[in-house]
């Protein structure tokens, strides 16, 4: 390879990252860096693709290269995702804070570092990245999806239905908002709006968690046996989830308890 085939091979392994071919991507990107081991697009390719191979160790030092040279949004939230499987959080939470800080301002790296954020229970400061990028980005479900699901982390149950409706008048179709908006009001005890929710989440996509979540509201909307038939059903779609249907059965106010361990699984179980 010469220097005027540097481009081609960068796009060569561009597309082989796309493609889902890293190792590719890491062999085309090596031989560039062997002619210019300061070419920051052949260190960012090259470190991604060590980080889709799970080597996130070793794609730290390429990728910081690469940010160094080229203070770029993107490169900032490829390095924060190396440092945080390496452990390095508190490190990978200052790189995702200097990329919100780079111009143009990059949606992509408020929602990053709101999910960094919220994934060590910082809900607050969470909560302040999504509405800044929601304010950037007004038009991205996935802000005001991520915003409700803090205000549910933070009890705050008015403001999270008032995130995830929003999400809804974005994009309709979104189960991930529907849903959020079904806990919302269940967890507000508002449990007949809950049902009306979680029913209109099943009709697109009937898993066993909303069913569980629907029995539960039933049960405390008195409607015993239609409850329990969803709890069944949610244990007949996935037997693993016979251990929640039961926990959910015995702790309500109007659930089911047995003394015979045999005897629930007969009641959860029947068909």
């Amino acid at each position: 390879m010469t220097k005027g085939d540097i481009g081609n091979a960068l796009q060569q392994a561009a597309l082989a990252l796309t493609s889902q071919r890293p190792g590719e991507a890491e062999r085309i990107a090596a031989e560039v860096l062997k002619l210019d081991s300061r070419d920051a697009r052949a260190l960012q390719i090259f470190g991604c693709a060590l980080l889709m191979q799970g080597r996130a160790a070793d794609a730290i030092a390429p990728l910081e290269t690469a940010a160094h040279i080229r203070r770029d949004a993107e490169v900032d939230m490829q390095l924060a995702a190396a440092l945080r499987q390496t452990g390095r959080v508190d490190d990978a939470l200052s790189r995702l804070r200097r990329s919100i800080r780079r111009q143009p301002p990059n949606p992509k790296a408020f929602y990053e570092l709101g999910c960094a954020l919220a994934s060590t229970k910082r809900h607050d400061e969470a909560a302040e990245v999504f509405a800044r990028g929601r304010d950037i980005a007004p038009m991205v479900p996935e802000f005001s999806i991520q915003l409700g699901r803090v205000f549910l982390e933070r009890r705050n149950f008015t403001n999270a239905q008032h995130a995830f409706a929003r999400a809804l008048e974005i994009s309709p179709g979104s189960h991930d908002a529907l849903f959020g908006l079904s806990l919302a009001h269940q967890r507000a005890g508002e449990y007949q709006k809950a049902a009306d929710h979680f029913r209109r989440c099943l009709a697109t996509r009937p898993d066993p968690a909303t069913w569980l979540n629907l029995g539960r509201c039933l049960l405390h909307l008195g409607q015993l046996d239609e409850g329990y038939d969803c709890f069944r059903l949610a244990v007949r779609s996935d037997p693993n989830r016979y251990g929640s249907a039961l926990a959910m059965l015995t702790k309500s106010a109007r659930g089911r308890f047995w003394l015979k361990p045999s005897a629930a699984a007969r009641f959860l179980r029947a068909k």
